[in-house]
């Protein structure tokens, strides 16, 4: 008996244990990566800024051929909405709004991933030469909820590859609209 009550309690002192620790866990997700691309910002900004480009960048859109997306708001700018629906697991069903532009600077939306919750999504382009660095962030507020903060820090092992492979497909998308440069005089 004394052996029962003794692995209760350890049973309970650790699950208190794990509870009070998801609390010193970030109450933030984030993820962040970046690429150079040889484009200067006038080229990157409006396959950003515009969210009827996604799809010739994003990595998930591709995931589900049959996805269903609409617009709505705006056709452009502050408000302009993409929702979508998908039967893929990996893609889901959501909205994203764009909430904030910088002219050739900044991009930031606003996702809703339904019961799944929400973050926030950003692009920032800062010119470097001849070449554009693009970071493109993810947060999303884990509030208080121990479980949600424990999945937290799978965020970057989660979506880190699929920034990875739509920045790459970014710089593929801009390379094509980059003018040419001017042959040197001679």
């Amino acid at each position: 008996m004394r052996i029962v009550k003794r692995v209760a309690l350890a049973i309970i002192v650790i699950l208190v244990l794990v509870v009070i620790g998801a609390y010193l866990l970030p109450r933030h997700a984030v993820v962040s990566r970046s690429i150079e691309i040889n484009a200067p910002t006038a080229v990157i900004y409006p396959l950003v800024a515009d969210l009827r480009r996604t799809n010739e960048w994003s990595p998930w859109l591709e995931l589900d051929p049959d996805v269903e997306i609409t617009f709505t708001g705006p056709a452009d700018g502050v408000g302009q909405t993409m929702n979508w629906v998908s039967d893929n697991p990996n893609v889901g069903s959501g909205s994203q709004s764009i909430t904030m532009l910088e002219p050739d600077t900044k991009v930031e939306t606003a996702l809703d991933f339904g019961d799944q919750g929400t973050a926030t999504a950003s692009f920032d382009l800062a010119s470097e030469e001849s070449a554009t660095k693009v970071t493109w962030g993810f947060s999303s507020d884990l509030g208080f909820n121990p479980v949600a903060r424990y999945f937290g820090l799978m965020f970057d092992k989660w979506i880190g590859a699929d920034y990875e492979k739509g920045l790459a497909k970014l710089k593929t998308v801009a390379k094509a609209e980059t003018p040419p440069e001017p042959a040197p005089n001679g």
